[in-house]
């Protein structure tokens, strides 16, 4: 079921990705936020509930969360026209619990794949607080493209392997996973700083939310 609910997280980051180049407009993407967000939450009530207590099954639902909080926190603030800075230091929390997930992928539950996914995941959530929560409007562009380009590898792409049974999580597949990341995320930074302006950022003059472009 967890695969289900990644399998649209890499629609809705693309979105968003697209929102923060200026290509969607808030309010438009606010809705698949929205959706998206609650499954994302349901998701993982649902996974913990039939877990049984089991703590292994429980940890692995609970990083659902973090997502399915982000893009709720998205829509709602988009929809309300709140300011971006609430989400932004939020993201800085979500970044550093991707770094724990990554360290457990690698050391405890032996899938080095999701642990380069992890490390995907704590990058693009670190660059949100960066725009969102300190106003650092240059990033914007770079952000923009590094989502847009990273949210097909990182979510897209491993939910259609697992949910047909062709996902492998080796030393090998991890290597080619963390090599794909680091090009993406450096065509991202030509793309995102080769002199094209950079759409602004609320916390340039503090406009309301909705008239900005906001994370996942």
């Amino acid at each position: 079921m967890n695969n289900v609910g990644l399998l649209y997280v890499g629609a809705v980051l693309l979105v968003n990705g697209l929102m923060l180049l200026g290509r969607v407009p808030a309010r438009s993407a606010a809705a698949l936020n929205l959706f998206v967000g609650a499954l994302q939450c349901v998701t993982p009530t649902v996974l913990i509930i039939q877990a049984h207590g089991d703590s292994e099954a429980i940890l692995g639902a609970s990083g659902l969360f973090l997502f399915g909080f982000t893009y709720l926190y998205v829509g709602i603030a988009n929809l309300a026209g709140l300011e971006p800075e609430g989400i932004g230091w939020f993201s800085l929390f979500v970044a550093g619990a991707a770094i724990v997930y990554a360290g457990l992928a690698f050391w405890r539950q032996d899938d080095p794949v999701f642990g380069v996914i992890w490390l995907s995941w704590a990058l693009l959530w670190g660059l949100f607080f960066l725009v969102l929560g300190l106003g650092r409007e240059e990033l914007t562009r770079f952000t923009g493209w590094a989502t847009v380009l990273l949210s097909q590898p990182t979510c897209t792409v491993p939910a259609f392997l697992a949910l047909t049974g062709g996902y492998r999580s080796t030393a090998v597949t991890a290597s080619v996973a963390a090599a794909a990341a680091v090009l993406l995320v450096a065509l991202a930074a030509v793309l995102g700083f080769r002199g094209q302006p950079r759409p602004r950022t609320a916390a340039a003059d503090h406009p309301r939310l909705g008239e900005t472009h906001a994370t996942r």
